[in-house]
């Protein structure tokens, strides 16, 4: 589904880097535990203790991967995007007991995290999805994590707005401030710095500043933080000669009346910054 975010060589980096600073100059309790029994292999299930979304399988096995150069085998049962339920056994891991047990905590770190933002993303965008809206997240991101975070997004049914600053200009309000609060001006100049293949969204605030980004010719209007009925009045006043963006005051209670309010696009950091983690965990196998 959305692969092409997780190149192999960013996720290994990523991996490599999460170990060093996990295991230091070395695990000394399984270190220490594993002397003398080198040869012993460890089989362990990957469980769930709640329902959700499930997400991260190729970065669970990569940490294995990188730590034991492919001695320890992963066996999924599930895959990014399946629902999970309360118990059910994700995955088999077997392996040199030493790899096994210093890759335990990372991987689930990646896993649980991932699988959290997918669960979230469905809930919303199953919502906003009866009334032909989009639900997106936001730059609120984990700094360093983005990629995983985005990856989650998609995997749970979830859209995805710029990447990052160079994706695409949003004059939000500061930058418009900047220039008097005059945004014809502000969009007047972007547009004659940046490529044709970037668009100009304009966050606004009230109905003065959507009919001056229309007249702009903004491709993206973002109504921010309005009411609904306000939001309203200005999708009929934009009517289809740009992208509707809501935002601001997002969440499961507020989703479904922004959403009828006939946007195209409802950005929320909630589905990343606030989606609680995932509760899995390694099972010893007797």
């Amino acid at each position: 589904m959305a692969k092409f975010l997780l190149n192999n060589f960013i996720v290994e980096e990523h991996v490599k880097s999460a170990l060093l600073e996990d295991i230091g100059y070395g695990d000394i309790t399984t270190d220490s535990i594993c002397c003398g029994c080198e040869g012993k292999n460890f089989e362990v299930y990957l469980k769930t203790r709640t329902d959700g979304v499930f997400c991260g399988e190729d970065v669970f096995k990569k940490v294995f991967e990188v730590l034991s150069g492919n001695e320890v085998k992963v066996e999924f049962y599930f895959h990014d995007g399946d629902e999970i339920k309360k118990g059910d056994k994700i995955a088999k891991i077997f392996g040199p007991a030493r790899y096994v047990l210093t890759g335990e905590r990372l991987a689930l770190n990646y896993v649980q995290r991932m699988s959290g933002i997918a669960s979230a993303s469905r809930k919303y965008q199953n919502i906003a999805s009866k009334y032909g809206a989009r639900v997106v997240d936001t730059r609120k991101n984990t700094p360093n994590f983005r990629i995983f975070e985005k990856y989650a997004v998609k995997i749970g049914g979830g859209y995805l707005h710029r990447f990052n600053l160079c994706d695409c200009v949003m004059l939000k309000d500061n930058h418009i401030a900047l220039l008097g609060g005059d945004i014809m001006l502000a969009v007047k100049h972007v547009r004659e710095n940046i490529s044709h293949a970037h668009k100009i969204e304009v966050e606004c605030d009230t109905i003065s500043q959507v009919e001056q980004a229309l007249e702009a010719g903004a491709d993206i209007i973002m109504l921010d933080n309005m009411d609904v009925d306000v939001m309203e009045r200005c999708v009929k006043l934009i009517d289809k000669k740009a992208i509707v963006e809501a935002s601001g005051g997002v969440n499961l209670d507020t989703l479904e009346q922004i959403a009828k309010c006939g946007v195209d696009i409802i950005s929320t950091s909630a589905i990343v910054a606030n989606a609680p983690t995932l509760d899995l965990a390694f099972d010893y196998i007797n």
